[in-house]
C-alpha cells in the first residue's frame, strides 16, 4: 500500500521537503537554467507549479543544501551561495481599483527596506525597487535574486476595463524597469505568468530576458509527464487501477484522456495538469478538479464581447505571435484563452508557421464548455448540470418533444442586446447543448452557412436533424431527403428520426419542429 502524501495545494518547497510530502525532482532543469542564462519568463496555466518552481528556485539560491538531499542538483552544485532575494508575490491581492496594486507593492517595498535601507530621495515605487536592489547587492556582498509570482495578476483582473489597465500598466513599467538599470547588481530573475501582455515593459524594455514558455528543453519544469508517472507513482498506478476495478491499461488511457494533452510547443511531448492529475491519485477518482478552483468569467465576457464563434474554439489556428502576446485592447480572445491553459497546440504547419489550437483532455473540455451554458442561455448555474442530464435522458428514451420544448426555454428571455449577431448566439447556444450532450451519447454536428446538421445516436435510436434559421421546418425536412442525410444508417437497426427545425428571428426561438420516423 502506497504511503505518499500528495501536495496537493502545496506551493512551499521547503515546508514540502521537510514535511515528507510527495515531489517529482525538477531539480536538473533549475540547475541548467541557473548556470545557463539570467533572466527568465515563464507562462503557464493556473494550477501548474508556477509557485512551488519560484519556492524551489528560492530555496536553491537561500544555499538550503538539506532541502535537497537525493535530488538531482545535489549531485550538480558545489558552491550552495546564499544569495539576497527579493520575492515578489502578486497572487495575494484582488486587483480592482489602482490602490490594490500600489499596497502590494509599497507593503514589499517596506519590508526590504526594513532590511536593506531606504533613501529619502526615494519617492517612486521604480525609484525604491532600484535601491533596494543596489543596496542589497553592496550589503551582502552578493548579487540579488529577483522572483516575480504572477507578475501579470493586475493586468489580467482588469481585462475589459481599459482605464484601470492603463493605470496598473502605467505603474508596473518603471517598475519592472528597474531590472534593466540595476542590471550589474542582479544575478538571476524569474518571472512567472499566465499571459503575456505586449506593452508591459517587461517584454518591450526588457531585451535580455529569456521567454523560455515554448522551449522545448524547458517543457517538463512545470507540470507532469507521462514518464515522470512511470518513475516516481508506477505503486500508484497499480493500486488506482485495483480501486476503480479497471485494468492498469484502462487505467493509463482514462488519465491521459482526462489529464494529459497540454502542448507548450509544435512538436513537444503532452504534460499532465499536476492538480487534476494528483488529486485524482490521492481519491483515487477520476473529477474535474482544476474546473473545481474557479474559472474566471473574464473569459467568457471576452468571448461574448467579440462575438465568437465557439464552434471555432476546437480547431483554431494562429501563429506564434498571436500566441505569445496579449494586447490589453485586443480584440482577439484567444490568446488569453490559450495562455490559460482551456487551449493547447494541437498541430502545426511549419510551412506557413501556423498553431492549430483545441482543448487539452476532457476535464477542461467538458468542464469549460459546462460553464459556459448559464452565461449563453436562460439557465442558472446550480441547474445547468440537470438541464444536461434531463436532455440525455429524453434523447436516450426517444422523448423528442421534451427535448426540444426543453431546447425552447433555453432561448426564452434572451436580450436584443445578447443577440447582437442573432445567428451565431442561436448557433453558440446549440453548439453549447449538443458538445455537452455529446460528452453522453454519440454527437457529430456540423454547420455551414448558418444551417446546422446534425446526427445523435444512443443504442436505440438515430436523430438526424437540419435546423434552418427563418426558413420552415419543412424546408428543413426536405433537405435531410433531398440530401440522403439518413443513407449512410439505411442498414441499421436502430429505430431513425428526422427532425427538421426551423429557428425564428421574431420569437427569437425555435418556431417548430417536425418530425419523420
Amino acid at each position: 500500500m502506497s504511503n505518499k502524501i500528495y501536495p496537493i495545494g502545496i506551493q512551499n518547497f521547503e515546508s514540502l521537503r521537510q514535511d515528507g510530502y510527495f515531489y517529482i525532482d525538477k531539480t536538473a532543469l533549475v540547475y541548467q537554467m541557473v548556470k545557463t542564462g539570467r533572466y527568465y519568463f515563464l507562462s503557464r496555466p493556473r494550477r501548474f507549479g508556477k509557485s512551488l518552481l519560484i519556492s524551489t528556485l528560492e530555496a536553491y539560491f537561500q544555499g538550503k543544501k538539506e532541502l535537497f538531499e537525493g535530488l538531482a542538483v545535489e549531485k550538480l552544485e558545489k558552491d550552495w551561495i546564499k544569495y539576497p532575494i527579493l520575492h515578489l508575490d502578486l497572487n495575494i491581492e484582488k486587483y480592482d481599483t489602482p490602490e490594490s496594486l500600489d499596497k502590494i507593492l509599497n507593503d514589499n517595498l517596506e519590508y526590504w527596506e526594513s532590511q536593506y535601507g531606504t533613501r529619502p530621495s526615494e519617492t517612486s515605487f521604480s525609484l525604491r525597487f532600484a535601491g533596494v536592489i543596489q543596496r542589497a547587492c553592496e550589503k551582502t556582498g552578493q548579487r540579488v535574486v529577483i522572483l516575480v509570482d504572477e507578475y501579470d495578476k493586475p493586468m489580467l483582473q482588469a481585462i475589459g476595463n481599459e482605464e484601470l489597465q492603463k493605470q496598473f500598466r502605467n505603474t508596473l513599467k518603471p517598475f519592472y524597469g528597474a531590472l534593466k538599470t540595476k542590471d550589474g547588481y542582479i544575478k538571476f530573475a524569474f518571472l512567472t505568468g499566465v499571459t503575456k501582455f505586449g506593452k508591459v515593459s517587461v517584454f518591450s524594455d526588457l531585451n535580455n530576458l529569456d521567454d523560455i514558455s515554448m522551449w522545448n528543453e524547458y517543457v517538463e519544469i512545470c507540470g507532469v509527464s507521462e514518464r515522470e508517472i512511470h518513475e516516481n507513482l508506477e505503486t500508484e498506478l497499480h493500486e488506482f487501477a485495483a480501486a476503480r476495478g479497471i485494468t492498469y491499461d484502462e487505467l493509463c488511457e482514462e488519465l491521459r484522456k482526462c489529464y494529459d494533452g497540454y502542448h507548450f510547443t509544435h512538436n513537444s511531448i503532452g504534460m499532465y495538469n499536476p492538480f487534476s492529475l494528483l488529486n485524482a491519485f490521492k481519491r483515487k477518482e477520476f473529477g474535474s478538479y482544476w474546473f473545481e478552483t474557479g474559472t474566471p468569467t473574464y473569459l467568457v465576457k471576452l468571448l461574448k464581447k467579440h462575438h465568437y464563434d465557439l464552434e471555432r474554439m476546437a480547431h483554431e489556428e494562429t501563429d506564434a505571435q498571436v500566441l505569445n502576446s496579449i494586447d490589453s485592447e485586443s480584440t482577439n480572445p484567444i490568446p488569453v484563452i490559450y495562455q490559460s491553459g482551456y487551449l493547447t497546440i494541437k498541430g502545426y504547419d511549419e510551412r506557413f508557421g501556423m498553431y492549430r489550437l483545441g482543448f487539452p483532455n476532457r476535464e477542461v473540455e467538458e468542464g469549460f464548455v459546462r460553464f459556459l451554458l448559464p452565461f449563453y442561455a436562460n439557465v442558472n448555474k446550480v441547474e445547468s448540470p440537470f438541464e444536461i442530464q434531463k436532455f440525455v435522458r429524453e434523447v436516450e428514451s426517444g422523448d423528442y418533444n421534451s427535448f426540444f420544448r426543453r431546447l425552447q426555454s433555453f432561448f426564452a428571455d434572451t436580450t436584443y442586446e445578447v443577440i447582437r449577431d442573432q445567428e451565431l448566439h442561436y448557433e453558440n447556444v446549440l453548439f453549447i447543448v449538443f458538445k455537452l450532450v455529446g460528452f453522453y451519447v454519440n454527437v457529430e454536428y456540423k454547420t455551414s452557412d448558418g444551417r446546422i446538421d446534425l446526427v445523435l445516436q444512443t443504442d436505440k435510436f438515430i436523430y438526424i436533424m437540419e435546423f434552418k434559421l427563418n426558413g420552415t421546418a419543412e424546408e428543413a425536412l426536405q433537405q435531410i431527403n433531398d440530401k440522403h442525410y439518413a443513407l449512410p444508417f439505411e442498414m441499421d437497426g436502430r429505430k431513425l428520426f428526422k427532425i427538421g427545425v426551423n429557428f425564428s428571428a421574431e420569437t427569437r426561438n425555435i418556431e417548430k419542429w417536425i418530425v419523420e420516423s
